[in-house]
């Protein structure tokens, strides 16, 4: 098995077993004024607790990613009722620049952290963006994504490309 892809399951088994979402979040609630997107939406309350769905690597971006869910998209991963995704819905994906520990080369691990993004489902309010309202904080700081309320337009062009999976790339990882 590619090393790269151990790795990948290495780290989102320890952040499951560990709960280090919970500590590990790009945002300290308390420090921080996180602004909303320029279409107005807001960076979900509590998303640092929410429950793993799956994770990747992207290689051409050297990103590490994690995708949590809030509790009625952990449901509907639960009861594979994914294609279409329920009103409610929000996906939240986290993204970290990768590194390598220097105690253990062989490891790919979160390094700087990059952004977070949300697709929340809302069929009738999101219908011109495929049902999915769409938003992402840059950096630590949690700078909003976007010059103006037309930046998801940029969102749907790219996630155009999984319509047939109701816009969504990620698979959610199996359990046994």
């Amino acid at each position: 098995m590619n090393i790269i892809l151990k790795n990948m399951r290495w780290l989102a088994l320890s952040l499951i077993t560990t709960g280090s979402f919970a500590n590990a979040g790009p945002v300290d609630d308390s420090s921080i004024d996180v602004q909303p997107a320029p279409n107005g939406i807001e960076i979900p309350a509590h998303y640092k607790d929410w429950k793993l769905i799956s994770s990747s690597m992207r290689n051409d971006k050297h990103s590490l990613r994690v995708v949590l869910g809030n509790p009625i998209a952990i449901e509907a991963v639960r009861k594979h009722q994914t294609n279409p995704w329920p009103n409610g819905a929000i996906l939240a994906k986290l993204v970290w620049h990768v590194s390598q520990l220097s105690s253990w080369p062989q490891a790919t691990v979160p390094g700087e952290f990059e952004q977070a993004e949300f697709m929340i489902k809302n069929a009738q309010k999101y219908s011109r963006t495929g049902g999915w309202g769409y938003a992402r904080w840059m950096g630590m700081e949690q700078k909003p994504y976007g010059h103006d309320k037309n930046f998801s337009s940029e969102c749907l062009a790219c996630h155009a490309e999984v319509s047939e999976h109701d816009y969504v790339f990620t698979v959610p990882a199996q359990l046994p």
